[in-house]
């Protein structure tokens, strides 16, 4: 029997997503839930941080030397709780969701710190689970993109704990904001409309070695304010000061919720090629 083309294209199109189904189906996953990640918990005695400063933690069982991408909420710092995406789940990859304190409780750097010992605790443990050092990422949407850059940007957070900011992996924000974040700046009494860049500025520590980074954003006429511009400009920033890794994507027609969904294949792509990468 003659095929066509476009027959032959469906069917390995057929066999490709039956062979990842199987495989997907085959994986074995554990999942461990309100880790408390700041070290010397004994001496912790602020309820606060005892409740807030939790993770949970999603990983493949049968995979060796997996990459993990840890999750950080949106809600503004004001809102929202630790998850993992469920578009995530059985990749072959670890997810931890990260719960952080908020604010009015608490003001900037706290969150931040919590952000960078979520992290450090990643370091520390990952391997005792079948996972990579080596292959460690960090992302989130809004709140939680913006956490994920001012850790990783900015190397004090991370060297309280020992640990060089540049080992993470990759850095892959959703929507983030790249100058101060909004609510930092309402803690310091200034308005979400007036922009201003200080050390809680991703954009204020660019820097040629930090690294790999994939700025994703939604649609820049449907996004929250200045979104999309403040990365481009952040994206642009890192170039002049020599990083040649940073990438930006405009996901058009999506408003800054809606952007979420199809960024995360582009967050699966993107672990993917770096680790392959890392791996050579």
């Amino acid at each position: 029997m003659k095929l066509s083309f476009t027959t032959i294209k469906a069917l390995i199109t057929i066999t490709f997503l039956s062979f990842s189904i199987c495989s997907f189906a085959q994986q074995k996953t554990n999942r461990q839930n309100n880790i408390f990640y700041y070290p010397d918990s004994n001496s912790v005695t602020d309820s606060y941080i005892k409740s807030q400063c939790r993770l949970d933690f999603y990983y493949p069982s049968n995979v060796k030397d997996y990459a993990t991408i840890v999750w950080f909420h949106g809600g503004g710092i004001t809102g929202g709780s630790k998850e993992i995406p469920r578009e995530l789940m059985d990749k072959g990859v670890a997810v931890i969701g990260v719960g952080y304190r908020l604010s009015p409780k608490v003001k900037a750097p706290a969150y931040i710190d919590d952000a960078a010992a979520a992290v450090a605790w990643v370091f520390k443990n990952i391997e005792k689970f079948g996972g990579s050092k080596k292959l460690i990422f960090v992302s989130g949407h809004s709140a939680g993109g913006y956490l994920s850059t001012m850790i990783t940007l900015d190397k004090q957070y991370l060297s309280k704990y020992g640990i060089d900011a540049n080992s993470i992996a990759g850095i892959i924000p959703f929507s983030g904001q790249a100058i101060t974040h909004f609510t930092v700046r309402q803690e310091q009494g200034i308005k979400d409309i007036q922009p201003t860049i200080d050390k809680y500025a991703p954009v204020f520590h660019v820097r040629a070695d930090a690294p790999p980074m994939l700025l994703i954003t939604g649609d820049k006429e449907l996004e929250m304010l200045g979104r999309y511009e403040e990365n481009a400009y952040f994206n642009r920033m890192m170039s002049l000061a020599g990083n040649k890794t940073t990438r930006l994507f405009e996901l058009q027609g999506f408003d800054h919720g809606g952007m979420a969904r199809p960024a995360f294949p582009l967050l699966l792509k993107e672990v993917a090629r770096l680790k392959k990468e890392i791996q050579k």
